[in-house]
């Protein structure tokens, strides 16, 4: 009896069935990890800018400068519709802040007035929220405003204080019939993206701020 050990047509049509059926079923386990990869690319690259955006604005209010009675970098600390030198339209924040970064080629110190507003947008639902930087705060002509863009799609953001006891959406410490002279113990920013449910998508941040005390009273030292 002639036996060379060969397969039969049964056994090769079965063993190209069963190799498809795994080949079948690693082709859809790859192809699910790879969208599965790149929908995880495109969230992280779309929380990137908005994270990025939200350390700025965290160190522009932790370096915010306390208000003085005079002098030019001083500067105040006003939120709510903000009227700032050298940009047109009223901004929702204008803060003195003391995180410029320096360098041997700056013409300029650390203290920098930052706004914080929203403009139309062409590229994209709702408006882009910029932040403005003026460094040439001792110039006697109009100040050079640079804008920085942060934050595609926005459709508001609100900026509120916090005097110790209550949430304020207005703070403005150059008013002086107002009785918020100092810096608020924190600042809270509420960013809503444009085109979502509100309050699915809402971006809030609440940062605490090292306060100065500034009154009106005069101290006299006994002898």
């Amino acid at each position: 009896m002639n036996n060379n050990g060969a397969f039969t047509l049964i056994e090769v049509i079965l063993a190209i069935g069963v190799a498809s059926i795994v080949l079948i079923a690693i082709n859809a386990v790859f192809f699910t990890a790879l969208h599965l990869r790149n929908a995880t690319a495109d969230a992280v690259d779309a929380a990137e800018p908005v994270d990025q955006a939200l350390t700025i604005m965290r160190r522009d209010l932790q370096c915010a400068v306390p208000p003085k009675a005079s002098g030019v970098l001083s500067g105040g600390f006003k939120i709510g519709n903000v009227i700032s030198t050298g940009i047109s339209d009223p901004v929702s924040a204008e803060i003195y802040t003391a995180d410029g970064a320096l360098s041997a080629n700056a013409p300029w110190g650390d203290i920098q007035r930052v706004t914080y507003e929203l403009k139309d947008s062409t590229t994209a639902t709702g408006k882009d929220l910029y932040r403005s930087v003026t460094r040439n705060l001792l110039t006697e002509t109009t100040p050079d405003v640079k804008d920085q863009l942060m934050i595609r799609g926005v459709d508001s953001v609100q900026f509120s204080a916090y005097d110790g006891s209550q949430w304020d959406n207005s703070w403005d410490t150059t008013d002086t019939t107002s009785a918020n002279t100092n810096l608020p113990v924190a600042v809270r920013v509420d960013i809503q993206l444009a085109g979502s449910v509100k309050d699915s998508s809402a971006i809030e941040i609440v940062v605490p701020i090292d306060s100065q005390s500034r009154t009106n009273s005069t101290i006299t030292a006994g002898s």
